[in-house]
């Protein structure tokens, strides 16, 4: 027998032992993202922490801004894979805190008396296990109360090259008014095992807020909405959405949703920020087809969001893809006195903050 001939089969061993080993790192990774998936319930308390806060009375005006925070990663200097660009660690750890203080900065200038956040870890291999919840809780003043729910928590994310690794982060309230109870309400989920195990479980944080002297409520849903489905996940999870608003307004109470819907409210100037060719599309949110008397808010003047295509940074700013995905659904019996989107220049998030002033009527 030749010496190739030798090889032949020696190298077909290796061969086979190579496909072996992968199948079984697969099957091994596919056991372990099962054990530890994360599967909340329809329907969870969430504790309510720090402060005690004031209580609100009718005829009360008061401020409330939301905010996608972009895990204190997602600065200027960013692109990120998912959105057409090659980044999927996009700031180094100095980067995170530096954008975090930044942002706590500007919240505290503001000072509302609500604040949802979107994107806020806690304890994430992309934003470098920083425990941005606590950084918002020290942040705020003493009387404050705290809520967070999680919308993406995966022991480990193994893609892409290199993978993204641990994730444990969600969607937080902070209240300057006493907060009764806080309950996580998990959305529809549109994607099928096995993506399901390693992707968000998007939900909407519920807190209700007496008003003195009523039977009524202030009822907040913070939300961050579906962005990377093929449209059935937005149209299912609005949906749902809109079943929430409708139960509360029928009882009578004070309604607010705010957060980042990936959606455009058809209601708004849609031509604002035109999408551009190859770039993530915002889907949009049919208003006519929310049953009731609702307030849909959103500031076109400002964008309120940005492609992440490519950095911001050394970019044509007038050329760049913007996007108007996020605002406010507010009940008809709550007076909007102000509604603005804040131009912070995109340099500590991919989004802007977006602060709404109202009165309870």
């Amino acid at each position: 027998m030749t010496e190739k001939k030798k090889r032949a089969p020696l190298l077909l061993r290796v061969l086979l032992k190579l496909i072996l080993i992968v199948v079984v790192c697969f099957a091994l990774l596919i056991g372990f993202l099962s054990v530890t998936e994360y599967k909340p319930a329809d329907t969870e308390e969430i504790a309510v922490e720090g402060g005690v806060g004031r209580p609100l009375s009718a005829g009360e005006s008061f401020t409330v801004m939301t905010w996608n925070i972009g895990y204190g990663a997602l600065g200027d200097n960013a692109d990120f894979f998912m959105d057409g660009g090659k980044s999927v660690q996009t700031a180094d750890e100095q980067r995170v805190k530096l954008n975090m203080a930044e942002i706590l900065s500007h919240v505290a200038s503001v000072d509302p008396e609500i604040l949802f956040l979107q994107e806020i870890d806690k304890n994430s291999s992309r934003s470098h296990h920083t425990n941005e919840y606590a950084m918002v809780q020290l942040g705020q003043p003493t009387d404050r109360t705290f809520s967070f729910a999680n919308n993406f928590k995966v022991a480990f994310l193994p893609y892409p090259i290199p993978p993204i690794g641990k994730v444990d982060s969600g969607v937080a309230t902070v209240s300057a008014y006493s907060v009764a109870s806080a309950r996580r309400v998990q959305l529809p989920i549109p994607f099928s095992w096995p993506i399901r195990m390693a992707n968000l479980k998007r939900c909407v944080l519920e807190s209700r807020v007496p008003i003195e002297g009523s039977d009524k409520e202030l009822v907040l849903f913070n939300l961050h909405l579906e962005a990377y489905d093929s449209g059935e996940g937005k149209i299912a999870q609005t949906n749902m959405l809109a079943q929430l608003l409708q139960d509360e307004a029928a009882k009578g109470n004070y309604v607010i949703a705010g957060g980042d819907f990936n959606q455009i409210f058809s209601s708004a100037d849609t031509d604002a920020y035109p999408a551009q060719e190859g770039k993530w599309a915002a889907g949009e949110i049919d208003v006519s087809q929310i049953e009731g008397d609702w307030q849909f808010l959103m500031d076109a003047g400002v964008p309120s969001c940005r492609s992440l295509d490519q950095p911001l940074l050394g970019a044509d700013p007038e050329t760049f893809q913007y996007y108007l995905i996020d605002g406010f659904i507010a009940s008809s019996n709550l007076q909007v006195e102000s509604l603005r989107t804040e131009d912070l220049g995109f340099i500590n998030s991919d989004h802007n903050p977006v602060v709404l002033k109202v009165t309870l009527q």
